[in-house]
């Protein structure tokens, strides 16, 4: 018992009788079903002279699970999940039903072009690209001005 609380910090300086018997249902909250984590994807934004680049770590999902939206100069992208896993034996049977769900909302820039927005989805990440319009790419021009 002194192993499991050195490995599993409680809080607590002697482990508990409960800690053993709570562990279960812990682990079902911490992982959800089949340890799939129930979190936001983190999200990796890049600017260049010409757009974003934002990247979401999402492996395990399908093109047709993402939903992304522009609402005025709000971008939302989120993505619904749902599982259900059935388990037939001769004595039994056992089904079990999964839903989890993200949503991220960004305020996009004025100078982003929304009508040429992209996103593409490849081995479990997903891309969206906000092109810059041309006369923010131009105001971003740096130049010298010689001192006469």
């Amino acid at each position: 018992m002194i192993t499991r609380a050195l490995t599993r910090p409680t809080g607590r300086l002697l482990p508990s009788v409960f800690d053993d018997f709570f562990t279960p249902m812990d682990e079902f909250f911490d992982r959800g079903l089949w340890g799939r984590v129930l979190n936001v994807p983190a999200v990796n934004i890049v600017e260049s002279t010409d757009e974003y680049k934002l990247s979401f770590a999402v492996p395990g999902m399908k093109k047709s699970d993402f939903k992304i939206d522009i609402d005025g100069n709000m971008l939302t992208i989120g993505a619904e999940i749902e599982e259900k896993k059935e388990e037939k034996k001769e004595e039994f049977t056992r089904e079990e039903y999964n839903f989890s769900s993200f949503s991220r909302s960004f305020t996009l820039p004025h100078e982003v072009h929304k009508e040429k927005i992209e996103a593409i989805y490849v081995d479990g990440v997903l891309k969206i690209t906000l092109p810059k319009k041309e006369e923010a790419k131009k105001a971003l021009i740096t130049k010298q001005v010689p001192v006469k």
